[in-house]
């Protein structure tokens, strides 16, 4: 049934189908939940939404049936039927079906990036359709604070199929335009480069379509992590300026070529250069000419400044990119929402159908996923209440990483203190131990989450980054103090929290600052590899990587401790 008192509201269903499958409702310009199938379950990441059957029983979990959604959008998608018309693969009720959906991005005689696509069936009755482009473009904008201050704002979108495209949106008129395309590399051309080079290369023809898919989505954001082991060599540039040059576009499939001739000739054309060395060099030469087109299309076109940014899609994600675009104080302001990448494309495939019908602005809170449960614990675990300041003085105590599992989950790819493991970061053996318990590599960083009001005392910049998407330094002297929160490369990719906000993690971290004089814990996802986050008290008692874990008042204890 619809929620109390929305009877004559309107009810808008977002559904994600592909690879980052999720369920989003939004309700009156207000998001209600939106539900990834990675975090149900302890489904594998980037898990698609396979049956569609998922949708009701999504529903349902929620107090609502098909029946009371007036309107649902589908995001739309490149893959295409036997027509030639656009669809995505999907079940219904087990029989394999083709969902029609909208193109992947509009095409120059389609009427704006806003066209909308109508389709029926599915159980949909008339459901709607935008191109794939547009939801990261629209769910960006309107989850901003420029939205919900009346600003117009341009929007980046670079996205894995896609080369970075700018956008504007004019909030008054409600007018949404292309801009200009910045450069001919497609937003999956880091990953496909890297994938050349170990230890990203690896034969995927054994593979399955879905676990090729997986291996591909993982590698931006480990090699991310890679480069720091690496030095960026600025006059290699040239090589690949020489490289790309034989491309009229840099496709996916061309990038891997571009990547296969660095490897095959690496000694005559980067001599001297470790994967690591090269990879960074990669990275650091595409956020180079990003930032280099994107300045020279404001400085040209718009040279009256005081404009703002946002960034979707998933190359939003990369902090080095994110923190150059900021820095160069070309734009005024500059916003990233927790989910610009698929894991909010059923968000923005809603927003677009909530912007059509004349709302621009999207209420919304991080933690909007699916709620947390206990389930069944294993034999001989320990259950005691315990608040927030006794697991402060726990942590303090014991120096004990603890699984923290409370409320809705964090929207998006990143842990935010409600699917965290929580940790002292005042010994530098913490990393390498968070590291081996998740089996991640070693050279992965964990992330240090601080008191917002402190973050200036103990990183530069130390801005506000309630969602870890711009790259901290540490002031001096704290990085002795906290070394398990310091990557290879001296950075932090840091999370703040606002002290006052009203979540059990905010209180933890503040009786742990008061207790130990420290405003920073290690925060690194809670969840099994490759998988999601964990969706009950039971997957992580049953995973039994830490001693501890607690949820919302309760202390869970591992029977192995005395």
């Amino acid at each position: 049934m619809r929620p109390e008192g929305a009877a004559d509201r309107m009810l808008i269903c977002g559904i994600k189908a592909s690879h980052d499958g999720a369920v989003a409702v939004i309700e009156e310009g207000r998001l209600l939940f939106s539900v990834e199938m990675e975090k149900l379950k302890n489904g594998e990441r980037y898990s698609a939404l396979g049956d569609l059957r998922r949708v009701t029983e999504i529903l349902a979990a929620e107090g609502l049936s098909p029946a009371d959604i007036d309107q649902f959008v589908v995001d739309g998608w490149y893959t295409k039927d036997a027509a030639g018309e656009h669809a995505i693969d999907v079940n219904a009720s087990g029989r394999p079906v083709q969902l029609r959906v909208a193109p992947y991005v509009e095409s120059p005689g389609d009427d704006g990036p806003l066209q909308r696509h109508t389709f029926s069936g599915h159980g949909f009755n008339d459901y709607a359709s935008f191109t794939h482009v547009a939801n990261h473009l629209l769910g960006a904008y309107c989850s901003s604070p420029f939205a919900a201050r009346g600003e117009d704002a341009f929007v980046l979108v670079w996205d894995g199929r896609i080369v970075p495209r700018l956008y504007r949106v004019q909030a008054k008129t409600h007018e949404v335009t292309m801009v200009s395309a910045l450069m001919p590399v497609t937003g999956s051309s880091f990953a496909d480069f890297c994938a050349q080079f170990e230890p990203y290369r690896r034969d995927t023809d054994s593979l399955s379509t879905d676990q090729q898919i997986r291996h591909h989505l993982s590698i931006a954001g480990k090699a991310m992590a890679y480069a720091a082991k690496g030095r960026v060599e600025t006059g290699s540039f040239t090589v690949f300026d020489n490289l790309i040059a034989e491309f009229p576009d840099i496709t996916a499939e061309k990038v891997g070529v571009l990547g296969d001739k660095v490897a095959s000739n690496r000694d005559e054309l980067m001599p001297g250069l470790s994967n690591a060395d090269i990879i960074a060099t990669y990275q650091a030469y595409l956020g180079h000419h990003l930032l280099k087109r994107l300045t020279s299309v404001m400085e040209r076109r718009f040279p009256e400044g005081g404009h703002n940014l946002v960034l979707g899609g998933g190359c939003a994600l990369n902090i080095k990119w994110n923190t150059a675009i900021r820095a160069s104080k070309v734009f005024q302001e500059v916003f990233i929402p927790p989910f610009p990448n698929d894991a909010g494309a059923a968000i923005g495939t809603a927003v677009c159908e909530m912007f059509k019908r004349g709302r621009t602005v999207l209420e919304w809170d991080v933690y909007s996923g699916p709620p947390i449960i206990t389930g069944t614990l294993p034999d001989g675990w320990r259950v005691q209440p315990c608040d927030e300041r006794q697991l402060a003085a726990l942590l303090h105590a014991e120096g004990e990483p603890v699984v923290v599992l409370s409320g809705r989950a964090e929207l998006g790819p990143r842990a935010l203190g409600n699917r965290s493991i929580l940790a002292p970061a005042t010994d530098a053996r913490m990393k390498d131990r968070i590291n081996a318990i998740k089996n991640r590599a070693a050279y992965r960083p964990v992330a240090p989450i601080c008191l917002e009001d402190r973050a200036p005392e103990v990183f530069a910049p130390g801005t506000p980054d309630p969602y870890m998407l711009f790259e901290h330094r540490m002031r001096p002297g704290w990085a002795e103090r906290v070394p398990a929160v310091v990557h290879l490369d001296g950075t932090a990719r840091l999370q703040t929290i606002a002290s006052t906000q009203d979540t059990d993690t905010a209180r933890i971290l503040a009786a742990y600052a008061e207790i130990s004089g420290v405003p920073v814990l290690c925060n690194t996802s809670a969840n099994l590899e490759g998988r999601g986050f964990f969706p009950d008290v039971e997957s992580a008692a049953r995973w039994g990587g830490t001693r501890y874990i607690w949820s919302e008042g309760t202390l869970y204890t591992s029977p192995d401790v005395g």
